[in-house]
């Protein structure tokens, strides 16, 4: 099936001021089932600006968000049991927003029901279950997006076009961070204390974004502390990690996470990536909507997205949700199914990135470089 005739499937910036993967009449969208409705209530809202997607059902134990879901979206048929949710003909895309030790399974359930997949990261924290995802994902021939949300991001749109338009040369540095202090998260999951690792969880948005421009990396050495955050809530595992990449080019990268400092928002933004290239330097920040590159005379030029794009990105006057950054991903992969054309990232691409994020664990536990496998 391809776009509707007046669809707008390049993905760049119209003129209400947000990205456009394309149009359907509201008949043909592709249907939607959330499932894990805390993050998940984000996408619920987000697709209401979707031109190629609709909600059509949410999953999840907890009746209180259940019934958070039908208050914000009264159409969506909601449930506490994923197979049901599974086996409706509506839904064409599984969107997984649970937690990080659940997604494996659900993956392969939503693969053996015939669905394509939208996977928030980490994609797994279990680089063992790789094999099994990829023979769910081969036997089914559905596909999946990795939900990587800062990519979606428009700094990160813009400084992809740039790279992707050769106009800073080949990358030869990526410097990638996301610093956020994360009281407020353990407290809603706190299940982060036991189930998994913050080299899979916020360290995931820098890596993400390493791999990205450095393709394959060989080997990593990564370094690591538990903060006094961190031990307060009983962290057994390093919250703050800083970690070096060797890419099989042999560009270099650094990613830096810290989820128990004092931020100082105003010097520097939650999450950078700065690209250093044979032909000039780009930088994009979250949740500011800036990105600074250089222009063909070498002078440094600022785009500024705030005022134009906030209320798509953000819809309140708060700044920390993902609607715009959701929506554009859900768009994007739905454009890519209709068109036959790849999606990025994509299951390899985010399994590759799992087994980066295994090597840094590695690395942290052994004090010494690790290779990345293959």
């Amino acid at each position: 099936m391809l776009l509707h005739p007046d669809s707008q499937p390049t993905g760049l910036p119209t003129v209400g001021h947000r990205r456009s993967y394309g149009t359907l009449p509201e008949d043909r969208k592709l249907g939607v089932g959330i499932v894990g409705l805390h993050e998940g209530h984000t996408l619920l809202v987000a697709l209401r600006a979707s031109g190629l997607c609709r909600a059509v059902a949410g999953c999840d134990l907890s009746a209180e968000k259940r019934e958070s879901a039908l208050a914000a979206a009264p159409h969506v048929w909601v449930t506490d049991d994923y197979a049901a949710m599974l086996a409706r003909p509506d839904v064409d895309i599984v969107a997984i927003y649970t937690p990080d030790s659940l997604h494996a399974d659900q993956i392969v359930a939503a693969f053996e029901a015939g669905k394509h997949v939208i996977c928030t990261k980490p994609l797994v924290n279990d680089p063992a279950q790789a094999d099994r995802i990829r023979e769910a994902a081969r036997k089914s021939g559905k596909r999946l997006q990795v939900g990587q949300s800062t990519r979606f991001g428009e700094p990160f749109q813009r400084q992809r076009e740039e790279f992707e338009a050769g106009r800073i040369g080949a990358v030869e540095v990526v410097d990638a961070h996301y610093n956020h202090r994360m009281d407020w998260y353990y407290e809603k999951s706190p299940w982060t204390v036991d189930t998994t690792h913050w080299a899979y969880l916020g360290l995931s948005h820098p890596v993400d974004l390493c791999r990205w421009y450095l393709g394959p990396i060989r080997e990593v050495h990564a370094y690591g502390t538990t903060t006094a955050l961190g031990q307060r809530f009983g962290m057994k595992t390093p919250d703050a990690i800083s970690a070096q990449l060797v890419a099989e080019s042999g560009a270099i990268g650094r990613v830096l996470g810290n989820y128990g400092f004092h931020e100082l928002p105003k010097a520097r933004a939650l999450i950078e990536c700065f690209l250093m290239g044979s032909e000039g330097s780009s930088l994009a920040r979250y949740p500011d909507l800036r990105f600074n590159r250089h222009d063909e005379n070498g002078v440094e030029v600022e785009e500024d997205f705030h005022h134009a794009m906030t209320g798509y990105y953000y819809r309140h006057e708060l700044k920390g949700m993902h609607y715009g950054e959701f929506c554009n991903y859900t768009d994007y992969f739905a454009s890519c199914l209709l068109n036959n054309r790849p999606n990025s990232p994509d299951l390899e691409e985010g399994l590759e990135t799992v087994l980066l994020m295994g090597a840094i664990v590695e690395s942290l536990q052994t004090g010494r470089s690790a290779a990345v496998p293959r």
